[in-house]
C-alpha cells in the first residue's frame, strides 16, 4: 500500500519548524528515503535561537550536552567557546548543521502553516500556507518548539505608546541602544533575568516590574580552551547514551542517597558542592525528594533564599526577591550572572506588581496604582503560551473536523507527547505530555522523539497508510501523565508548566513528570511490540 499512497502527495512528510527538532526531523527522514519539505517563518534557521537574540540571551545546558549526537564528524568539527554558549554561538552552531547537511534546499522560508485538514481518501494531510499554497503529504509533523508563542499581558493601551516597544521573543536584528535611556522590563523569569543583568550598566534608568520572584542558581560559566574541549569530547561516546538514563537529559542525575540516609550537614555539604558548579545540577542533581516531598523541599528552598539575601543590600530589595510562597524547583529555575547585583544599583528600581499593579500603558510609560513612570523604552519579557500555543495557532483538524484547539479546550491529552488520537499521521515534538514540554534538555528529547517518530513512519508505510492512537491507549497515557504529576510538588504552584499564565488555560501539568529515562523506556516498549496501542491501517 505505501508506494501507491504516498505517490498520491507532493512530499512524503511536511515538517513545520527549522529549529533543532525541525532540522534533525528532515536529515532524519531524508536519511530514510522519504521527500520531505519543512516550512519556516524565520528568513533563517535556528528556531528558539532564531528568534530569541535578546540582550543576554544564551543557553543553560551545557554545551556539550546542548548539541546533535547523530554525526561523529560534527561532533568532532565542532568546538564550543564556552561552557553555556550565547545566542549567537547556538544559532552559528545549527546554521553549521544546515549547511553540512545540505538541509536549506528543502527548506521554504519567510512561510507560515495556517491549517492543515487530514483527508480520509487519500490518507493524508492538505497543509495551507500564508502564500496561499496548498501542499499534501502523508504525514505532518509539527516541530514548533514549546516556547514558541510569545504572549503580552492583558494591560490596557500597549499599543498607544510612542516610545520604543520590544517582546524579548521578537527582539529585532538591529542593534538596540540603551544609553541614557528610561527603560522598562516586565518580567522576572529566565527571559527577564538575562535582559536585566545584561543591560542594568548600559541604560540611564531602569524600572523592573516583578509579579513573582524566582530561585536562581548563579551561572559558573568558564572559556573554553583546545585542552577543555579535548577533555569533553573524549566523554562524548559515554555521554550521547548517559542523556537519555538521566531524570532530565542531562549528563547528571540525582543524588545516588536519600535525603533522609544523610546528616545536615552531608546535606549541606552535597548542596554546596553542586550551588558552587554553577549549573542547573543544582536542581536537577540534588535530592529526588525536592519534587515530592514537602520538608525536603523547604530545607532546599531556605539553602537557595539565604543565598540569594546575602547579595543584595537593601533588606526591604532582599525580601521583594526572595521566593516564599511556593518551594524550590516547582517553578522554572533559571541560572543567573550578577542578576541580583543590578538592584545595588543606583539607576535599577524594583517594582512589586503584587503591592502596585499596573493599570494600564501610557503613551509615556506605565501607570501602576502608585503612580506613573515615564519610560522610553518597555521591553516585555512576559513568557510564551507554553506546550500548546504554536500547536494551537495552526488549524489542525483531524478525521471528525473537530480542530486540535476546540479538542484540547476540553481537556488536555496525547498519546506520550507525540500523537493525539483522531488525528491520524500528525505527530509533534515538545508537545503535551512529554518531558520535553518542559523537564528535558531541549536537543536529548528532541532527537529521541524525532528518532521514534521516524521509526513509527517507517513501520506505517510497510504496514498501511495512517498510525493513530486508539482512544484506549491514549486514556491510559493520560492518567500515567496525571498520577506522575499529582505525586509531585509542581502542581502547587502557578507557573507557565501548570498553564497557569494563560487566562483560561486548563489547570494541568504540560509535562511529562517521569523523568526522560522512564519516558524512553515506554516509548522503546511501544515500538517492540509493533506500535502496541497505535491502529496501522
Amino acid at each position: 500500500m505505501s508506494q501507491p499512497q504516498s505517490a498520491m502527495h507532493d512530499f512524503d512528510a511536511v515538517v513545520v519548524g527549522a529549529g533543532i527538532s525541525g532540522l534533525y526531523a528532515l536529515h532524519r527522514l531524508r536519511e530514510k528515503g522519504l521527500r520531505v519539505r519543512v516550512i519556516e517563518a524565520g528568513t533563517g534557521v535556528g528556531g528558539t535561537w532564531y528568534w530569541n537574540r535578546y540582550p543576554g540571551a544564551r543557553t543553560d545546558s551545557q554545551s556539550e550536552v546542548y548539541q546533535y549526537w547523530f554525526s561523529d564528524e560534527l561532533l568532532a568539527e565542532w568546538n564550543w567557546s564556552e561552557r553555556f554558549p550565547p545566542q549567537a554561538e547556538t544559532e552559528r552552531y545549527l546554521n553549521h548543521v544546515a549547511d553540512r547537511f545540505d538541509l536549506r534546499r528543502d527548506i521554504s522560508f519567510e512561510t507560515r502553516v495556517t491549517a492543515a485538514t487530514w483527508d480520509e481518501a487519500t490518507a493524508g494531510w492538505r497543509i495551507a500556507t500564508d502564500r496561499g499554497e496548498t501542499l499534501s503529504a502523508q504525514f505532518f509533523l509539527m516541530c514548533t518548539g514549546g516556547l514558541s508563542t510569545p504572549v503580552f499581558p492583558p494591560y490596557p493601551g500597549r499599543e498607544t505608546f510612542k516610545g520604543e516597544l520590544y517582546h524579548t521573543a521578537k527582539w529585532p536584528r538591529t542593534p538596540v541602544e540603551f544609553a541614557g535611556k528610561r527603560v522598562g522590563v516586565i518580567g522576572t523569569a529566565a527571559t527577564g533575568i538575562q535582559v536585566i543583568q545584561t543591560i542594568a550598566e548600559k541604560v540611564g534608568a531602569m524600572t523592573v516590574f516583578q509579579r513573582t520572584p524566582n530561585y536562581t542558581i548563579p551561572m559558573r560559566n568558564p572559556k573554553h580552551d583546545d585542552a577543555t574541549r579535548a577533555a569533553v569530547k573524549a566523554r562524548y561516546p559515554q555521554m550521547r547514551h548517559r542523556v537519555h538514563d538521566t531524570f532530565a537529559g542531562f549528563e547528571n542525575d540525582f543524588q545516588p542517597k536519600a535525603f533522609a540516609e544523610l546528616s545536615n550537614e552531608e546535606r549541606v555539604r552535597i548542596l554546596e558542592d553542586l550551588w558552587a558548579d554553577g549549573s542547573l545540577n543544582f536542581w536537577i542533581g540534588s535530592f529526588r525528594e525536592v519534587f515530592t516531598e514537602p520538608e525536603v523541599n523547604e530545607f532546599i528552598s531556605e539553602f537557595v533564599r539565604n543565598k540569594i539575601r546575602a547579595r543584595i543590600h537593601s533588606p526591604a530589595v532582599a525580601e521583594k526577591l526572595v521566593p516564599t510562597t511556593y518551594g524550590f524547583g516547582t517553578r522554572r529555575v533559571p541560572l543567573e550572572t550578577k542578576f541580583y547585583e543590578a538592584f545595588n544599583r543606583d539607576n535599577v528600581k524594583l517594582v512589586d506588581l503584587n503591592e502596585t499593579p499596573i493599570e494600564s500603558i501610557t503613551a509615556t510609560g506605565v501607570q501602576t496604582s502608585a503612580g506613573h513612570i515615564e519610560l522610553d523604552m518597555l521591553i516585555f519579557a512576559t513568557g510564551f503560551d507554553a506546550g500548546t500555543g504554536a500547536l494551537t495557532g495552526v488549524d489542525i483538524r483531524g478525521r471528525t473536523g473537530q480542530s486540535l484547539k476546540e479538542l484540547w479546550s476540553k481537556g488536555l491529552r496525547s498519546t506520550l507527547g507525540m500523537q493525539v488520537h483522531g488525528y491520524p499521521n500528525l505527530f509533534m515534538t515538545m508537545a503535551p505530555m512529554s518531558p520535553a514540554a518542559a523537564f528535558c534538555n531541549v536537543p536529548t528529547c528532541s532527537q529521541q522523539q524525532v528518532d521514534w517518530i521516524a521509526d513509527a513512519i517507517m513501520y506505517t508505510r510497510e504496514h498501511g497508510a495512517a498510525i493513530d492512537p486508539t482512544a484506549e491507549f491514549e486514556d491510559k497515557w493520560v492518567a500515567h501523565h496525571d498520577e506522575v504529576a499529582n505525586m509531585t510538588l509542581v502542581p502547587k504552584t502557578n507557573s507557565w508548566y501548570m498553564g497557569a499564565n494563560i487566562a483560561g488555560k486548563e489547570r494541568r501539568l504540560l509535562a511529562y513528570a517521569g523523568g526522560v529515562n522512564n519516558y524512553r523506556i515506554a516509548c522503546d516498549d511501544v515500538k517492540q511490540k509493533n506500535f502496541e496501542g497505535f491502529k496501522v491501517a
